[in-house]
């Protein structure tokens, strides 16, 4: 990650949350100049001290002109607050980077994986509400935008075996709760549907009419925004399994080529950023957590039909998708 072109004032709404901290943490370990850390949380939290850069930073609650003075508040705590409080940032003068689901699908607001389509956004560019896409979503774009710049994508199939940290704290405890407690056949869920240890949830979010799922939803219609292909054909089933952290995806991907080699493959995807090409290996949740990249393993073709390859997609959901992609929006707007 580049540094930002001068010290920022920076806003962080949901600081104490999983995505909060990773947030500050990629702020340390890329030592950001920041000129001021303003986080904010519940009410639970005020006045706890976060560390950011050698300093103790107070945590506050949202109140009107809080964001007063801001370059950029990130925002990382439900649908609700995005909705009343991004549009304030923005008043005060900051970029709102929102984690949210609140206004992904606005047409009228920049959906953006800076991979993929960075190039929306520069140092000219107006205060504004930008979104964060999924997690889910921003790992599968960043594997498929450079086989549909090389070679044009006809259609995608995706399974997603997602992390328990992608349902917040809450979720991992949960996991972590009922593996100490392993032996106990009655243990009820709280967060999840069903229980989560030894077991696979076919379900993220709730049912719609249609038999999908909304984390479904999100996936396929995010994707075609993201990477400007409306007419896409897309289909996605999700999954939560038992892992801490890190989500997976298995991609079927049908190219409009069938005269391509997986060497072309590997070098489209090893010459493109951020991505981490595994051609003898794959990657693992376990492994994956903590790293930045997208990593890609398994890439084959498919044994009945020359144009479509397969592919497993593994990244840290609370890092790349979610924390760390929004910094990189920042490196567009504030980096030379």
């Amino acid at each position: 990650m580049k540094t930002w072109n001068r010290p920022l004032k920076i806003g962080l709404v949901g600081a104490t949350g999983f995505v909060g901290e990773t947030f500050i943490n990629i702020l340390e370990e890329y030592t950001q100049p920041i000129a001021e850390f303003r986080p904010f949380a519940s009410v639970n939290s005020e006045g706890q001290k976060l560390n950011l850069n050698g300093k103790d930073w107070t945590v506050q609650v949202l109140k009107p002109n809080c964001f007063d003075g801001l370059d950029m508040v990130f925002f990382s705590s439900g649908d609700d607050i995005s909705k009343q409080w991004a549009p304030e940032a923005v008043n005060a003068g900051a970029f709102a980077i929102d984690n949210s689901n609140a206004f992904r699908m606005n047409p009228e607001i920049l959906l953006v994986v800076p991979e993929v389509n960075g190039n929306l956004l520069n140092q000219n560019s107006k205060p504004q509400i930008i979104s964060n896409p999924n997690c889910s979503t921003i790992q599968l774009v960043v594997a498929l935008k450079p086989l549909s710049d090389k070679f044009g994508i006809d259609d995608v199939t995706v399974s997603t075996y997602q992390s328990v940290s992608g349902a917040g704290l809450p979720g991992y405890e949960e996991l972590l709760q009922q593996t100490q407690n392993f032996q106990d056949p009655d243990q009820e869920p709280k967060v999840f549907p069903k229980q989560i240890l030894f077991n696979c949830i076919p379900q993220i979010g709730s049912f719609g009419d249609d038999g999908f799922c909304t984390e479904e939803i999100k996936i396929m219609n995010e994707t075609k925004k993201i990477m400007a292909l409306p007419d896409l054909n897309i289909s996605a089933f999700t999954v939560r399994i038992p892992a801490l952290n890190s989500h997976s995806e298995a991609v079927w991907v049908t190219l409009k080529k069938d005269d391509i080699t997986k060497q072309q493959i590997l070098n489209a995807m090893g010459d493109f950023d951020g991505i981490a090409v595994m051609d003898t290996d794959y990657p693992t949740p376990l492994e994956v957590s903590g790293e930045d990249p997208v990593f890609v393993g398994r890439i084959h073709q498919d044994l009945q039909n020359k144009k479509r390859w397969l592919m497993w997609v593994v990244s840290d959901n609370l890092k790349k998708g979610a924390a760390l992609n929004g910094l990189q929006i920042a490196e567009h707007l504030f980096c030379d």
